[in-house]
């Protein structure tokens, strides 16, 4: 079988955690007569519930694809923390289909970190769910972030970007330029979200919102991708007046998987010039 960069490259890191792993942390006796300083393979494939054979092709390079319950059992067997893990399944080129829930601790940090900007400003989890979101947020859309997400119990009410664009007839009014803007949105969720392909969430997520709006469904079967690259974004306030701002978009180190959305007020153009 022919190896790939991407494979070796992911064979070699499984390996390295593997020797690097002392048997003592997995309640295995560390002898002398060991030849492997770490996990032996045999040990390590009783740990992931795979087989050696498999085990070797990974570390080899051996293995185009390694399936995601094969990932999450290296990644438990490995016991690996949770920067290990995401960069596991970025190797492997998958999605962590379980990865490690934030803590309260998280949440709450990220609420501090978006009330302390002045503008608009939310936080996207993988699905585009909005996970925490500040003050400014709120009074910018208020028919879409009236209340926590968490207490939601209708489908509509959903705290989610694409819902909001397409199932909330406010969207409509207060995005300008709604149908353009639409559009791109959906080009951009297609493309963060490629490495969710066969994430059953993500599938039923998308099948739903395509029942519920014949313009998403339109939309979505044009298979469009776009970069979620930023740039001016203008909104009608609760006054109708416009208001430019300049989206910035940045990843949580600790969280890729969650995207800061910064809504820069935009200088006011001067009549003058």
């Amino acid at each position: 079988m022919k190896q790939s960069s991407a494979s070796t490259t992911f064979g070699a890191f499984v390996r390295s955690r593997r020797l690097q792993s002392d048997p003592r942390d997995f309640g295995l006796a560390a002898g002398k007569r060991r030849r492997t300083a770490g996990l032996r393979r045999e040990e390590l494939a009783q740990l992931c519930g795979i087989s050696i054979t498999w085990l070797t092709w990974i570390e080899q390079g051996r293995a185009a694809s390694v399936s995601a319950p094969t990932l999450l059992a290296l990644a438990r067997g490995l016991r690996l923390t949770r920067a290990e893990r995401d960069y596991l399944f970025r190797l492997a080129g998958k999605s962590d289909p379980a990865p490690p829930s934030e803590s309260v601790g998280d949440r709450l940090l990220l609420q501090r970190l978006v009330e302390g900007f002045g503008d608009p400003a939310y936080v996207l989890d993988r699905y585009w769910d909005v996970v925490v979101w500040n003050r400014a947020a709120t009074r910018l859309f208020p028919q879409w972030l009236k209340r926590s997400p968490l207490r939601s119990t209708e489908k509509t009410e959903r705290a989610n970007l694409l819902h909001y664009v397409f199932l909330n007839p406010a969207a409509r009014g207060q995005v300008v330029d709604w149908k353009q803007r639409a559009q791109r949105v959906v080009a951009e969720f297609r493309a963060d979200t490629a490495s969710l392909h066969g994430d059953a969430m993500r599938d039923a997520f998308v099948a739903d919102l395509a029942k519920r709006s014949a313009e998403f469904a339109a939309v979505w079967s044009a298979e469009r991708v776009l970069a979620r690259e930023g740039g001016e974004r203008r909104f009608r306030d609760s006054r109708s007046r416009v208001r430019r701002f300049d989206q910035v978009t940045l990843r949580v180190a600790r969280q890729p998987e969650l995207k800061l959305v910064l809504l820069i007020s935009a200088p006011r153009k001067s009549h003058n010039s």
